[in-house]
């Protein structure tokens, strides 16, 4: 009886696991994918920039954390291609300063969408409502005016290549 006491931990030890799996280990792409085309997101708002912002982040972000050839444009001969759209992108007012009636701080809002498609037209990641805010500051002293809206994009699309890849390659 005892011997059973203490062997019972031991079998049941390699059923018990911490969660740690070699990166893309859990990836949702097929083993026989190598190549992946991400061209610039298209984008249905009129803000400057943001679907470049976003389509260098998750290069850079795939490029880092993945095995994977990453190419700029969609061509035929990559075995998946990633399509990134903007959906919408709003600032809004957050806080504003009591003593100037001065708003001071915004929210900025961008909704995304992503498909990856193999190179069989089969749809192998799909989300269609990615939603992400930064908020950031306002100045008033306009000699020193520096236009803050232009790195909280560059911070969500950050934020939003990191969440991206851990999705396609971590099942998170």
């Amino acid at each position: 009886m005892r011997l059973r006491l203490l062997l019972l931990p031991l079998l049941l030890s390699p059923l018990v696991g911490c969660g740690y799996h070699q990166l893309g280990a859990a990836t949702h792409l097929p083993p026989d994918i190598q190549t992946l085309a991400v061209p610039i997101f298209t984008t249905k708002v009129q803000a400057y920039h943001t679907e470049v912002a976003f389509t260098q982040a998750l290069v850079r972000e795939l490029n880092t954390r993945t095995k994977y050839h990453i190419l700029n444009s969609d061509t035929p001969s990559a075995d998946a291609t990633l399509h990134g759209t903007i959906l919408t992108q709003t600032v809004a007012p957050l806080t504003y300063d009591s003593s100037s009636g001065e708003t001071s701080s915004y929210l900025i809002t961008i909704t995304a969408k992503i498909l990856l498609t193999a190179h069989d037209g089969r749809v192998l990641y799909e989300n269609d409502n990615l939603l992400y805010h930064e908020q950031y500051q306002s100045t008033l002293d306009l000699s020193g005016f520096l236009q803050e809206n232009t790195p909280a994009v560059s911070r969500i699309s950050r934020t939003f290549a990191t969440a991206i890849v851990s999705d396609l390659l971590e099942s998170f």
